[in-house]
């Protein structure tokens, strides 16, 4: 495949890294300064920018007939306006809060734990997650997807960085130096406690799981996720 890379981050060398070895090339190298792209040689694009500049990436990729990678977070309130763009152009776009194969299992865990424990009183909900201080968003989208998660599942209504009613699920962010990412899950009550718990070792899950999908996208149209690409349900 022919890749351009969207956001030249350390995510993005990571991808690279690892698309070179998996025998793809890259097309562009894309930073914040950059305002144009030329698509011409380029089979699929992988988003890991900004989110003030995910949202233009992302249409920019579509508007040349590009299907788009997106693991950019920060930018969620116009999801629903980029499916309905990606739509009515025909396009191909994915975007996951988390590409690493272990979290998004780690994901049907949670769901299938929140479904268990909505049928038991007497637990409360928190969730922990810690990243590395160069994160710019907090929490991080993978905290958010598991609180959806549960929430879909239970009478909890919401989420909370701050302290939490009885009704929220308090998400505490913590910011560590050269900390890949850590979520933990915890369902407590007065004699006992649940955890479940994902760590990663290092960007290259992440960047990994990106490539994959990238390879799976190619030649299909719509909006997927990476329960798609794993063929999950």
């Amino acid at each position: 495949m022919r890749i351009a890379l969207l956001g030249y981050g350390r995510m993005g060398k990571s991808i690279e890294s690892i698309a070179l070895k998996r025998n793809h090339t890259i097309t562009i190298k894309a930073t914040s300064n950059t305002t144009t792209f030329d698509f011409s040689n380029t089979d699929v694009a992988i988003d890991f920018s900004l989110p003030s500049t995910a949202v233009i990436n992302i249409k920019k990729a579509l508007d040349a007939e590009i299907p788009i990678i997106s693991g950019t977070t920060g930018w969620l309130e116009h999801y629903e306006n980029i499916v309905s763009y990606c739509n009515s152009k025909n396009g191909t776009f994915l975007y996951a809060s988390n590409f690493s194969l272990g979290v998004n299992i780690f994901f049907e865990i949670n769901k299938k734990l929140s479904q268990l424990m909505a049928n038991v009183d007497g637990y409360s909900t928190k969730i922990e997650e810690i990243h590395h201080t160069k994160k710019l968003d907090a929490p991080s989208g993978t905290a958010i997807t598991l609180a959806k998660q549960i929430i879909s599942n239970s009478d909890y209504k919401n989420w909370t960085l701050d302290k939490a009613d009885k009704d929220e699920i308090h998400i505490e962010a913590k910011r560590i130096p050269e900390v890949p990412g850590t979520h933990e899950i915890t369902y407590n009550s007065e004699v006992d406690s649940i955890n479940i718990k994902h760590t990663a070792h290092n960007r290259q899950g992440f960047a990994l799981g990106a490539i994959i999908a990238a390879e799976w996208i190619m030649n299909k149209k719509g909006v997927f996720t990476m329960r798609d690409v794993l063929n999950i349900g």
